[in-house]
């Protein structure tokens, strides 16, 4: 059965909005709560609980790219079409924006909320959890998203049995947080970096250009890679899930 790409984009739209809720919701609401926060190893295994969670409930509709660097990277790799690109990006930014403004509205009730904690926005040099520099920062984000790009592109393969796929993507997400969140706070996903950005406003947003530019361009490198690995075909085809299927 063929889903029109306004339903896809719909479940694209839905998934990055559970993953920007849950990822950033945890880090914004339980990773520093006294004593009893769950810190980076809980911050990470919800971004990777997230991704799983949602490719198993619409990697069928849409293949639960829900990250803008995803749909590159998926594009440049062979897997999915250049003309569904921007469909797939608006919504995947609008749904992250949208769990930023929920998240807002839940945690500014908190006593003593304030947004200069930084709301779960990316950052390098001070900004970054760690103080490292923009170089370092750039070459973190361009790096784990290739891996993330190529643990997609082999998990997805027709080659590999179905179904599991969600299982070592989710775990490879989890693995790139414990990695690089001290870094930059972890992108690897430019729609996830945006929707806190704009709340959290000044340097998170004159910042955020990297967490655009980085995640692509790792994505798309990773996904030539294995590409190039395989001998895949040039020829682009219908959208592979991130999640249990493809979208007819």
């Amino acid at each position: 059965m063929s889903i029109s790409l306004s339903r896809r984009a719909g479940a694209e739209f839905i998934g990055t909005f559970w993953l920007v809720l849950g990822g950033c919701g945890t880090a914004v609401l339980s990773a520093g709560f006294p004593h009893l926060g769950v810190g980076f190893v809980g911050v990470a295994l919800a971004f990777g609980l997230t991704l799983l969670t949602m490719a198993y409930a619409i990697g069928h509709i849409s293949g639960c790219h829900i990250n803008p660097a995803v749909s590159f990277g998926l594009w440049a790799g062979g897997r999915f079409p250049g003309s569904e690109l921007a469909p797939y990006v608006i919504a995947q930014v609008l749904g992250a924006i949208l769990a930023a403004t929920v998240l807002y509205v839940i945690a500014s009730g908190a006593p003593g909320f304030s947004l200069a904690r930084g709301f779960a926005a990316n950052g390098y040099g001070a900004h970054s959890p760690g103080g490292y520099p923009l170089l370092s920062c750039a070459v973190c984000e361009v790096t784990m998203t290739l891996i993330f790009l190529f643990v997609i592109m082999g998990a997805t393969d027709v080659r590999v049995p179905a179904g599991f796929a969600p299982i070592p993507i989710g775990l490879v997400l989890t693995l790139i947080h414990l990695i690089s969140i001290p870094v930059t706070n972890t992108s690897v996903n430019p729609a996830r970096s945006t929707g806190p950005a704009l709340f959290a406003g000044g340097w998170a947003i004159g910042q955020l250009w990297l967490f655009w530019l980085a995640p692509i361009v790792g994505a798309m490198l990773g996904g030539l890679l294995y590409r190039w690995l395989m001998r895949e075909e040039a020829t682009a085809v219908a959208p592979v899930a991130t999640g249990v299927g493809a979208a007819r």
